[in-house]
């Protein structure tokens, strides 16, 4: 089969079916559009997947990060410590408590944060430690745990690609305050929005109240907060897809072992032993000419990405908080390497073989 005869593969593809539209025409019709019973049902569901006493809905992955900084008592003149390799929102969630992100180096195995560096950066002005689940691949959370307890540091986990990953038995965001984002390519969509997940009563109770403008009982604002409510469309489409969460899992995770069995001209991902990787995104690394493989590939046909060409620390907005070429030499050689190429649950075993030797043969 040539280039032409057959369809472009795109990177991500969003999965929304006649399922999800006749949940949401149910609650068009019911008049209950705000925050009511499908998000109230969505919540106690994810709960429960995640294996967390609580779950919190919001209207943003981004607005999940800021949400749970606050319950954790991240203010102004406080520092987070978490990875410069990662979405922007990781960081920026961090400043919109008034608080100052601290980064620190990536381990090269997966690309998240190394926890062999963390210690290093906790100072004296340090409320909590934000590591991210990149990819889907889970950090190494435990040893995270560990530290953060030591120092009696909030942890709150960056799971915005992890829905269903685990470390050791559990799943990320089971181990501290988990926050994750539902955006239309995630491997599960509520449309837009995010949920918090929890162990902890009071952590639970005040992401609750910061979520819809800080207040407990109407009109009376004991803390600050903004609406950041989940709203029961977005609830509806998430019980939904939440049902189809761990066949698409299975999907990827398939899609996956069959392009590393099948690519030989770049690095593949490596899953850590003991570790369940639910590859949101496939990345790939290349030793050479990135810039113009991404180019021949879409141009063949296969959709593909960089997440992210930019190291957090590297972006105009964070210029003033004074990092350098080479503060973090694994980040910022990362993100000169790394191709995303699809791996969403509708590619079949033909997509597969074909990405896999277009990759191979132009690499």
């Amino acid at each position: 089969m040539t280039t032409t005869e057959r369809p472009f593969i795109p990177v991500a593809k969003p999965l929304v079916g006649d399922e999800e539209k006749r949940a949401v025409m149910a609650v068009l019709d019911s008049g209950q559009l705000a925050q009511g019973s499908r998000v109230e049902a969505f919540e106690k569901a994810f709960a429960e997947y995640i294996g967390t006493k609580h779950a919190i809905g919001v209207n943003s992955g981004t607005a999940a990060l800021i949400v749970a900084l606050q319950a954790n008592g991240v203010g102004a003149g406080d520092e987070v410590i978490t990875t410069p390799f990662s979405f922007i929102a990781t960081a920026t969630s961090i400043i919109a408590c008034g608080a100052t992100p601290v980064f620190v180096d990536i381990d090269p195995f997966d690309l998240n944060m190394d926890p062999n560096q963390l210690e290093d950066a906790i100072t004296d002005r340090t409320k909590a430690v934000m590591p991210v689940h990149l990819y889907g691949h889970p950090a190494r959370i435990e040893e995270i745990a560990e530290i953060c307890e030591d120092n009696e540091l909030a942890l709150v986990e960056d799971a915005a690609q992890a829905h269903g990953a685990e470390h050791k038995g559990r799943r990320a965001g089971a181990f501290g305050t988990g926050c994750f984002s539902f955006y239309p390519t995630k491997n599960m969509t509520t449309g837009e929005g995010g949920i918090i997940t929890t162990d902890d009563d009071e952590v639970a109770r005040l992401c609750r109240i910061i979520r819809s403008h800080g207040q407990e009982q109407r009109y009376i604002h004991e803390y600050f907060g903004l609406n950041w409510r989940m709203q029961d469309v977005n609830g509806a489409i998430g019980l939904v897809q939440l049902g189809y969460l761990e066949d698409w899992n299975r999907a990827r995770i398939s899609n996956a072992e069959g392009l590393s069995r099948l690519i030989r001209s770049v690095e593949t991902p490596k899953v850590r032993e003991g570790d369940r990787h639910v590859f949101h995104q496939y990345t790939v690394r290349v030793s050479k000419d990135r810039d113009g493989l991404l180019k021949r590939l879409n141009e063949a046909g296969v959709g593909c990405a960089v997440h992210y060409p930019i190291p957090i620390h590297q972006q105009p907005i964070m210029q003033k908080l004074g990092f350098g070429e080479g503060s973090f030499p694994v980040a910022e050689e990362a993100a000169k390497h790394v191709i995303s190429l699809p791996i969403h649950p509708q590619l079949g075993p033909e997509d597969v073989e074909y990405i896999a030797a277009t990759v191979n043969r132009l690499a």
